[in-house]
Protein backbone atom coordinates (compact mmCIF):
# COMPACT_ATOMS: atom_id res chain seq x y z
CA UNK A 1 0.00 0.00 0.00
CA UNK A 2 1.11 3.09 -0.72
CA UNK A 3 2.01 5.72 1.46
CA UNK A 4 0.69 9.07 1.67
CA UNK A 5 2.84 11.99 1.57
CA UNK A 6 2.22 14.50 4.67
CA UNK A 7 2.09 18.28 4.30
CA UNK A 8 3.99 20.09 6.64
CA UNK A 9 1.53 22.14 8.75
CA UNK A 10 4.18 25.32 8.25
CA UNK A 11 4.59 24.86 4.68
CA UNK A 12 8.23 23.93 5.09
CA UNK A 13 8.81 21.49 2.02
CA UNK A 14 12.59 19.71 1.26
CA UNK A 15 14.96 21.21 -1.64
CA UNK A 16 13.45 18.22 -3.67
CA UNK A 17 10.18 19.33 -3.17
CA UNK A 18 10.98 23.24 -3.83
CA UNK A 19 12.03 21.76 -7.08
CA UNK A 20 8.86 20.27 -8.14
CA UNK A 21 6.84 22.55 -6.99
CA UNK A 22 8.93 25.16 -9.19
CA UNK A 23 8.65 22.86 -12.33
CA UNK A 24 4.76 22.52 -12.04
CA UNK A 25 4.62 26.47 -11.78
CA UNK A 26 6.83 26.74 -14.91
CA UNK A 27 4.60 24.16 -16.66
CA UNK A 28 1.77 25.57 -16.46
CA UNK A 29 3.21 29.17 -17.03
CA UNK A 30 4.49 28.04 -20.16
CA UNK A 31 0.70 26.44 -21.10
CA UNK A 32 -1.14 29.26 -20.53
CA UNK A 33 1.59 31.29 -22.79
CA UNK A 34 1.19 28.88 -25.44
CA UNK A 35 -2.66 28.88 -25.02
CA UNK A 36 -2.80 32.51 -25.47
CA UNK A 37 -0.19 33.11 -28.06
CA UNK A 38 -2.91 31.92 -30.29
CA UNK A 39 -4.51 35.05 -29.84
CA UNK A 40 -1.65 37.18 -31.17
CA UNK A 41 -1.42 34.57 -33.99
CA UNK A 42 -4.96 35.22 -35.34
CA UNK A 43 -4.14 39.05 -34.70
CA UNK A 44 -1.15 39.61 -35.74
CA UNK A 45 -2.53 41.73 -38.84
CA UNK A 46 -4.19 44.15 -36.67
CA UNK A 47 -1.27 44.35 -34.65
CA UNK A 48 1.12 45.08 -37.38
CA UNK A 49 -0.96 47.76 -38.44
CA UNK A 50 -1.10 48.89 -35.29
CA UNK A 51 2.76 49.35 -34.87
CA UNK A 52 3.49 49.98 -38.36
CA UNK A 53 1.22 53.43 -38.16
CA UNK A 54 3.51 56.03 -36.85
CA UNK A 55 5.72 55.21 -39.32
CA UNK A 56 3.09 55.36 -42.50
CA UNK A 57 1.92 58.44 -40.72
CA UNK A 58 5.23 60.18 -41.09
CA UNK A 59 5.95 58.50 -44.77
CA UNK A 60 1.63 59.98 -45.83
CA UNK A 61 3.28 63.37 -44.08
CA UNK A 62 6.54 63.38 -46.20
CA UNK A 63 4.86 62.51 -49.44
CA UNK A 64 7.25 60.06 -50.17
CA UNK A 65 8.14 56.01 -49.59
CA UNK A 66 11.26 56.56 -48.19
CA UNK A 67 9.91 55.89 -44.53
CA UNK A 68 8.68 52.77 -44.11
CA UNK A 69 9.38 48.85 -42.17
CA UNK A 70 11.85 46.67 -44.20
CA UNK A 71 12.28 42.60 -44.40
CA UNK A 72 15.47 41.10 -45.01
CA UNK A 73 14.60 37.73 -46.01
CA UNK A 74 11.78 35.24 -46.97
CA UNK A 75 11.65 34.02 -43.59
CA UNK A 76 11.77 37.24 -41.59
CA UNK A 77 7.72 37.60 -41.87
CA UNK A 78 7.20 34.14 -40.53
CA UNK A 79 9.52 34.63 -37.39
CA UNK A 80 8.14 37.91 -36.65
CA UNK A 81 4.84 36.69 -36.70
CA UNK A 82 5.97 33.93 -33.76
CA UNK A 83 7.86 36.55 -32.13
CA UNK A 84 4.20 38.70 -31.35
CA UNK A 85 2.26 35.61 -30.97
CA UNK A 86 4.89 34.51 -28.31
CA UNK A 87 5.28 38.06 -26.60
CA UNK A 88 1.30 38.17 -26.90
CA UNK A 89 0.89 35.04 -24.97
CA UNK A 90 3.16 36.63 -22.35
CA UNK A 91 1.09 39.56 -22.03
CA UNK A 92 -2.66 38.12 -21.83
CA UNK A 93 -0.97 35.58 -19.37
CA UNK A 94 0.77 37.54 -17.16
CA UNK A 95 -2.44 37.05 -14.43
CA UNK A 96 -1.59 32.99 -14.79
CA UNK A 97 2.30 33.39 -14.37
CA UNK A 98 2.67 36.39 -11.96
CA UNK A 99 0.18 34.52 -9.73
CA UNK A 100 2.56 31.48 -10.21
CA UNK A 101 4.93 33.57 -9.18
CA UNK A 102 3.08 34.92 -5.83
CA UNK A 103 1.75 31.26 -5.22
CA UNK A 104 5.55 29.82 -5.16
CA UNK A 105 6.78 32.32 -2.52
CA UNK A 106 2.85 31.91 -0.45
CA UNK A 107 3.99 28.97 1.42
CA UNK A 108 6.71 30.46 2.73
CA UNK A 109 4.91 33.39 4.47
CA UNK A 110 3.30 33.83 7.86
CA UNK A 111 -0.37 33.79 7.55
CA UNK A 112 -0.81 37.86 7.87
CA UNK A 113 2.04 38.41 5.16
CA UNK A 114 0.14 35.89 2.98
CA UNK A 115 -2.88 38.00 3.41
CA UNK A 116 -1.08 40.90 2.22
CA UNK A 117 0.06 38.92 -0.82
CA UNK A 118 -3.03 37.93 -2.26
CA UNK A 119 -4.08 41.52 -1.99
CA UNK A 120 -0.49 43.47 -3.83
CA UNK A 121 -1.07 40.04 -6.46
CA UNK A 122 -4.76 41.62 -7.12
CA UNK A 123 -3.22 45.02 -7.23
CA UNK A 124 -0.60 44.15 -9.36
CA UNK A 125 -2.14 42.71 -12.32
CA UNK A 126 -3.94 46.01 -13.49
CA UNK A 127 -0.95 47.89 -12.57
CA UNK A 128 1.24 45.53 -15.34
CA UNK A 129 -1.74 45.73 -17.95
CA UNK A 130 -1.33 49.76 -17.17
CA UNK A 131 2.54 49.93 -18.04
CA UNK A 132 1.98 47.76 -20.91
CA UNK A 133 -0.76 50.39 -22.24
CA UNK A 134 1.21 52.95 -21.02
CA UNK A 135 3.74 51.59 -23.65
CA UNK A 136 1.84 51.17 -26.40
CA UNK A 137 0.27 54.42 -26.46
CA UNK A 138 3.70 56.11 -25.76
CA UNK A 139 5.65 54.43 -28.29
CA UNK A 140 4.26 55.25 -31.58
CA UNK A 141 4.30 58.99 -30.77
CA UNK A 142 7.89 58.90 -29.37
CA UNK A 143 8.59 56.60 -33.26
CA UNK A 144 6.89 59.53 -35.11
CA UNK A 145 9.13 62.09 -32.97
CA UNK A 146 12.17 60.15 -33.98
CA UNK A 147 11.11 59.46 -37.51
CA UNK A 148 10.87 63.50 -37.65
CA UNK A 149 14.65 64.35 -37.74
CA UNK A 150 15.03 62.20 -41.39
CA UNK A 151 16.56 64.78 -43.52
CA UNK A 152 14.38 65.39 -46.73
CA UNK A 153 15.82 62.80 -49.72
CA UNK A 154 17.08 60.49 -46.79
CA UNK A 155 15.51 57.22 -46.51
CA UNK A 156 14.89 55.90 -42.99
CA UNK A 157 14.01 52.12 -43.26
CA UNK A 158 14.19 50.25 -39.88
CA UNK A 159 14.20 46.75 -40.17
CA UNK A 160 10.45 45.31 -39.47
CA UNK A 161 11.69 42.28 -37.01
CA UNK A 162 13.87 44.71 -34.96
CA UNK A 163 11.52 47.05 -34.47
CA UNK A 164 8.50 44.83 -33.70
CA UNK A 165 11.17 43.65 -31.55
CA UNK A 166 11.86 46.95 -29.50
CA UNK A 167 7.76 47.80 -29.67
CA UNK A 168 7.40 44.14 -28.03
CA UNK A 169 10.07 44.33 -25.22
CA UNK A 170 8.58 48.06 -24.34
CA UNK A 171 5.67 47.22 -23.52
CA UNK A 172 6.83 43.90 -21.24
CA UNK A 173 9.64 46.51 -19.49
CA UNK A 174 6.86 48.51 -19.03
CA UNK A 175 4.65 46.32 -17.63
CA UNK A 176 7.40 45.01 -15.34
CA UNK A 177 8.51 48.27 -13.90
CA UNK A 178 5.11 49.29 -13.08
CA UNK A 179 5.12 46.42 -10.72
CA UNK A 180 7.69 48.65 -8.70
CA UNK A 181 4.88 50.33 -6.52
CA UNK A 182 3.73 47.10 -5.45
CA UNK A 183 6.88 45.67 -4.04
CA UNK A 184 8.31 48.29 -2.19
CA UNK A 185 5.19 49.10 -0.36
CA UNK A 186 4.85 45.03 0.24
CA UNK A 187 8.06 45.13 2.00
CA UNK A 188 7.30 48.36 3.98
CA UNK A 189 3.90 46.84 4.96
CA UNK A 190 5.91 42.99 6.40
CA UNK A 191 8.53 45.41 8.27
CA UNK A 192 11.46 44.82 6.14
CA UNK A 193 11.87 48.10 4.53
CA UNK A 194 11.02 51.77 5.94
CA UNK A 195 9.45 54.62 4.33
CA UNK A 196 12.36 56.99 5.62
CA UNK A 197 14.79 54.18 4.48
CA UNK A 198 12.87 54.52 0.71
CA UNK A 199 12.84 58.18 0.54
CA UNK A 200 16.55 58.32 1.60
CA UNK A 201 17.95 56.12 -0.98
CA UNK A 202 15.99 57.93 -3.64
CA UNK A 203 19.43 58.37 -5.49
CA UNK A 204 20.36 55.42 -5.61
CA UNK A 205 16.75 54.08 -6.77
CA UNK A 206 17.00 56.32 -9.63
CA UNK A 207 20.41 54.97 -10.51
CA UNK A 208 18.75 51.64 -10.79
CA UNK A 209 16.14 52.67 -12.87
CA UNK A 210 18.03 54.30 -15.25
CA UNK A 211 20.17 50.35 -15.46
CA UNK A 212 17.50 48.74 -15.67
CA UNK A 213 15.48 50.99 -18.72
CA UNK A 214 18.90 50.88 -20.31
CA UNK A 215 18.90 46.96 -20.45
CA UNK A 216 14.80 46.39 -20.99
CA UNK A 217 15.09 49.22 -24.12
CA UNK A 218 17.38 47.03 -26.45
CA UNK A 219 16.99 50.75 -28.88
CA UNK A 220 20.34 52.40 -27.83
CA UNK A 221 18.23 56.02 -28.07
CA UNK A 222 18.42 57.73 -24.31
CA UNK A 223 14.86 58.98 -25.62
CA UNK A 224 13.19 56.03 -24.74
CA UNK A 225 15.20 54.72 -21.56
CA UNK A 226 13.85 58.33 -20.31
CA UNK A 227 10.34 57.44 -21.55
CA UNK A 228 10.42 54.23 -19.36
CA UNK A 229 12.08 55.76 -16.09
CA UNK A 230 10.19 59.00 -16.04
CA UNK A 231 6.88 57.38 -15.29
CA UNK A 232 8.73 54.32 -12.70
CA UNK A 233 10.47 57.04 -10.77
CA UNK A 234 7.20 58.97 -10.60
CA UNK A 235 5.39 55.64 -9.51
CA UNK A 236 9.02 55.39 -6.82
CA UNK A 237 7.03 58.63 -4.89
CA UNK A 238 4.01 57.33 -5.09
CA UNK A 239 5.31 54.29 -3.06
CA UNK A 240 6.95 56.34 -0.51
CA UNK A 241 4.00 58.29 -0.26
CA UNK A 242 1.74 55.51 0.54
CA UNK A 243 4.54 53.94 2.49
CA UNK A 244 4.72 56.70 4.84
CA UNK A 245 0.39 56.29 5.39
CA UNK A 246 0.65 53.20 6.02
CA UNK A 247 3.10 53.80 9.15
CA UNK A 248 1.03 56.46 10.17
CA UNK A 249 -1.82 54.73 10.33
CA UNK A 250 0.69 51.76 12.14
CA UNK A 251 1.77 54.10 14.65
CA UNK A 252 -1.94 55.29 15.52
CA UNK A 253 -2.89 51.80 16.51
CA UNK A 254 -0.02 51.24 18.12
CA UNK A 255 1.21 54.75 19.88
CA UNK A 256 5.39 54.49 20.51
CA UNK A 257 5.98 51.59 18.00
CA UNK A 258 7.81 53.61 15.91
CA UNK A 259 9.31 55.97 18.65
CA UNK A 260 13.43 56.25 18.60
CA UNK A 261 14.03 54.12 15.27
CA UNK A 262 17.56 55.51 13.96
CA UNK A 263 16.95 56.20 10.10
CA UNK A 264 18.73 52.97 8.18
CA UNK A 265 16.76 50.55 11.00
CA UNK A 266 13.68 48.95 9.50
CA UNK A 267 10.05 49.39 10.89
CA UNK A 268 8.57 46.73 13.44
CA UNK A 269 6.97 43.96 12.01
CA UNK A 270 3.22 44.58 12.05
Amino acid sequence: MARATTRDPEGRMSLGQHFKELRNRLLISCIAIAALAVVGWYWYDEIFAFVNGPIARVARERGDDEVMLRFQNITEPFAMQLRVAVFSGIVLASPVWIWQVWAFLLPGLHQREKKIALVYFFISIPLFFAGAAMAAFTFPRLVAILLGFTPEGAANLPGAQEFLSLWLYFMLAFGLAFLLPVVLVALNQVGILSARNMRRSWRVTLFAILVFSAFMTPDPSAWTMLAMAAPVFFLFWCAVGVAFLLERRRERKNPGRYAGLAPDQPTPRP
